[in-house]
């Protein structure tokens, strides 16, 4: 329980980075060049990482590592980039917040995995905790906007439980650095072609966009990807919860937005939605070549697939 514990705060600090994110983008990031925007996030992390990871992709990981690359970077990167200059932080935060019920259906299509009632009810549990905090205001958002960030979700989805599945043959730091850079190198041709030169960078966005690389990328994708080789997809995808609910606390002290009861509740509604959906452990168990709980995230009979996610 101690080591699940430390992982899922490790896990945390991702979705707590990617909070920030949302807002740093729309105030500091140039907002007509989200495909210089996503490169320049991408490529710079992803090499830092290669340099500490000194790994190269072997066999299938450079397959691998261009699929997870387009999915969770490049078209990632780009739709989130539209998505936090279209809409309000809140709002793109709330639709991101639908990620943990589309990991589990995700994980019960690509993996085989069987969600645990627990999480089930975690994630609609959370889900409506942060629809609680950060809905509620007035004006029609950007269809545009609702559309990058629910695409951003999906694909996202879909790349994590892959990466989850692909774990053999690459240590986690190394599978990151290796989508990042993949994923930065697909995005230089058609930011040259779309957008030109690179955006000027004055000494304001040059300091945005080394928190976006180094915090929000570099450090929080390496801390995601391990906490999905450790923990089951539907507890990760309870703690990207985290998301929405920093982006809220952040412009809540930086923009002086109004915390009250309904917010309070909502937050409180979503660390119920956490909790209920952490892992747990088990009790100990005669050797009978079943498991006692066969729909259980940690289960063996699960399938191959659930074991592929829950690590060793």
């Amino acid at each position: 329980m101690e080591a699940n514990a430390r992982w899922v705060l490790l896990t945390a600090l991702a979705p707590l980075a990617w909070g920030t994110n949302y807002w740093v983008t729309r105030a500091y990031l140039p907002a007509d060049q989200p495909l210089w925007g996503a490169a320049l996030r991408a490529l710079p992390a992803g090499l830092l990482l290669l340099a500490l990871a000194r790994r190269r992709p072997r066999g299938p990981w450079w397959w691998r590592s261009a699929v997870l690359g387009l999915l969770n970077t490049a078209v990632f990167f780009v739709l989130l980039y539209l998505a936090s200059q279209l809409l309000p932080t809140s709002t793109a935060a709330t639709v991101m917040a639908a990620s943990p019920l589309a990991m589990l259906l995700t994980a019960r299509v690509l993996a085989g995995q069987h969600p645990h009632r627990a999480h089930l009810a975690g994630a609609m549990i959370g889900l409506g905790g942060v629809a609680l905090t950060v809905l509620g205001g007035d004006g029609m958002p950007d269809g545009r906007g609702l559309a990058a960030s629910a695409g951003a979700m999906l694909v996202s989805c879909v790349g994590y439980v892959l990466a989850a599945r692909w774990r053999e043959g690459a240590d986690p730091l190394a599978a990151t650095a290796w989508q990042l850079t993949a994923g930065g190198l697909l995005l230089l041709p058609p930011a040259v072609l779309a957008e030109g030169a690179p955006p000027a960078l004055s000494a304001r966005t040059l300091l945005a966009f080394g928190y976006v690389t180094l915090v929000a990328t570099a450090l929080a994708f390496a801390c995601w990807f391990a906490g999905l080789r450790h923990l089951p997809a539907g507890t990760v995808g309870l703690l990207g919860l985290l998301n929405p609910l920093a982006g809220v606390l952040l412009g809540t002290a930086l923009d002086g937005d109004t915390l009250g009861l309904r917010q309070g509740a909502g937050l409180v509604l979503v660390a119920a939605g956490i909790l209920l959906g952490r892992p747990r452990t088990r009790a100990a168990v005669p050797d009978t070549g079943a498991s006692a709980d066969p729909t259980a995230p940690t289960a063996s009979a699960s399938g191959p697939g659930l074991r592929r996610c829950r690590g060793t």
